[in-house]
């Protein structure tokens, strides 16, 4: 088993590192969550270093990156904020669905914009009573002669309200059959008439933004229907293993900024005439913190390995995104705890991490939806009477 990575990935993570470093250090990252704004000249320097163009492949004008590669640069994105990282995932995401279940149309039209950052994506799944029970959504689409007419309300729609921003909105197009066969995903333009967004007040993340997203008679053509009417949930599947590779990989980056973070502060911060890092209690303490972060990257690193060999790693993505979830909560925790004050000040960055990290074990699967996923694949669900 090889654990080395390529000169070429050991380049790209450093060439990452140096264009988060130039565009985004954080002094400047702390003036965006405090004003609640994306910087859209960050977005704009990804798109020039080619990082959208990472994911897909070469004959669609891309990169021909693997699971490992979008994993190391999301690790790399998170280090200095998960928060901006959401925006390239999203689009990440949103992109190789169209890549996987769109028509070769609809491939050539929207691949490069999503390569070139013409349009930025958001993903529209939940709705006030239909989080985890993705079945349970009531957002319909009426057919139409033109297309479909859509009526609802989605919720905690990360970044929906960038500017271009299109919408993965899935929906009900069939309520006499099961969501998994009356579920669609239809792209929608988040200024489209009749689509109203209002920006919710939230913990975290305040960059990137978490929008309320109400659809009132807003007609859509039927070229902005992907994977077919009813298609939705294989959409939606299609995707789920890459996204819960990536969500760890991006709570594998923000646990390990914590952890330098930490680190850093107990080298220098001197009580009792000596760095508190000398200390048993708090050298312990980062230590155990390290090793927990170093376990959750080679369990998300295996997992996307799996996937960039073509693999079912169904279990082994669950199980990484769960652990460096809650790991990237964990250490964000102790993190503060160590630091003290100045941990639960605004003006230095633990506050920003410990905020950011809250979501993690929520966005992309809650932990007990992993949890349960997890056992069922052990053997461990009830039998259906």
């Amino acid at each position: 088993m090889d654990f080395d990575l390529t000169d070429e990935q050991e380049l790209m993570r450093d060439s990452v590192a140096k264009l988060m470093s130039s565009h985004a250090p954080l002094e400047k990252i702390h003036e965006w969550d405090v004003q609640r704004t994306f910087p859209y000249e960050v977005y704009s320097a990804w798109v020039d270093a080619g990082l959208l163009q990472l994911p897909f492949p070469v004959e669609y004008g891309g990169l021909g990156g693997s699971a490992i590669d979008i994993a190391l640069v999301v690790d790399e994105l998170s280090r200095v904020s998960t928060d901006l990282c959401m925006v390239y995932s999203s689009a990440v995401f949103c992109g190789l669905n169209i890549l996987r279940k769109g028509s070769e149309e609809q491939k050539a039209y929207w691949l490069p914009r999503v390569m070139d950052g013409r349009n930025k994506f958001a993903i529209s799944i939940s709705e006030p009573g239909a989080g985890s029970d993705v079945g349970a959504m009531k957002t319909f689409a009426t057919q139409h002669q033109q297309g479909y007419v859509i009526n609802g309300q989605k919720l905690w729609n990360t970044g929906a309200g960038l500017k271009d921003c299109v919408l993965s909105v899935y929906l009900k197009t069939d309520r006499s059959v099961s969501y998994r066969q009356g579920m669609s995903m239809l792209l929608i333009d988040n200024d489209a008439p009749g689509v109203n967004l209002r920006k919710l007040d939230m913990l975290g993340r305040r960059c990137a933004g978490t929008y309320e997203v109400f659809f009132s008679d807003v007609l859509v053509p039927s070229d902005r229907l992907v994977g077919g009417q009813g298609g939705g949930w294989d959409c939606l599947m299609s995707g789920l293993q890459l996204e819960r590779a990536v969500s760890a990989a991006s709570s594998c980056g923000g646990a390990q900024a914590v952890v330098d973070l930490v680190r850093s502060y107990a080298q220098e911060r001197v009580q009792f005439g000596q760095p508190i890092g000398t200390f048993q209690a708090i050298g312990h303490t980062i230590a155990s913190m390290q090793t927990e972060v170093d376990a959750a990257r080679l369990m998300t690193m295996k997992a996307a390995w799996m996937v960039s060999k073509g693999r079912d790693a169904l279990r082994e993505i669950t199980e990484a995104k769960l652990l460096a979830s809650e790991t990237y909560a964990k250490v964000a925790n102790q993190g503060v705890h160590i630091m003290g004050a100045f941990g639960l000040n605004a003006e230095y960055p633990m506050e920003r991490y410990f905020r950011d990290s809250r979501s993690a074990t929520i966005a992309a699967g809650t932990s007990e939806t992993l949890r349960n996923l997890i056992a069922g694949l052990m053997g461990l669900k009830k039998p259906k009477e």
